[in-house]
């Protein structure tokens, strides 16, 4: 079973991705109306093209540029909603490089003993087969090398 606090963190992610994509077609929505904005007002004002008033080409001027302004901060709104997705696909590697980290970390610790025992569970006799010092010994030895490992890996910030 998940944890409540992992469910929530993952609805969190989740829930980022999900309004960082509901932005993205918002935006996409409004430079669909916009950008053709531009095309019709700057064909208007052309210099050859004589279809305007004299006295009514400032206001055409004014609303082209309010339509470029706004296609400007279109631009600037889509290219902030992709670094805020790149950042959080980012963060969501970084988690899984730390996640996967700790699970090698702890698939090392694990083989040490699983290796030494497999080795003298062959036929071979474990150093001091047959005296209650030997096996010991080897349960000592084979705790020590993972305890050893284990705090090799705590030092490293693996663990």
């Amino acid at each position: 079973m998940i944890s409540d606090g992992a469910q929530s963190a993952g609805r969190s992610r989740n829930a980022v991705q999900l309004q960082s994509f509901t932005l993205r077609k918002a935006v996409v929505q409004l430079s669909r109306s916009v950008l053709p904005m531009n095309e019709a007002f700057s064909a208007l004002l052309r210099q050859g093209a004589h279809v305007l008033d004299a006295e009514m080409t400032p206001y055409y001027q004014d609303i082209y540029d309010h339509a470029l302004r706004a296609t400007e901060r279109i631009d600037g709104l889509r290219d902030t909603i992709e670094s805020i997705l790149a950042t959080h696909l980012a963060m969501q590697g970084n988690s899984l490089n730390e996640i996967m980290k700790k699970l090698t970390a702890w698939a090392a610790i694990i083989a040490i003993p699983t290796g030494v025992t497999g080795y003298f569970g062959q036929n071979i006799p474990f150093p001091g087969f047959g005296q209650t010092e030997g096996f010991w010994l080897s349960t000592v030895l084979l705790v020590g090398l993972a305890f050893g490992l284990w705090l090799s890996f705590k030092r490293r910030d693996w663990l």
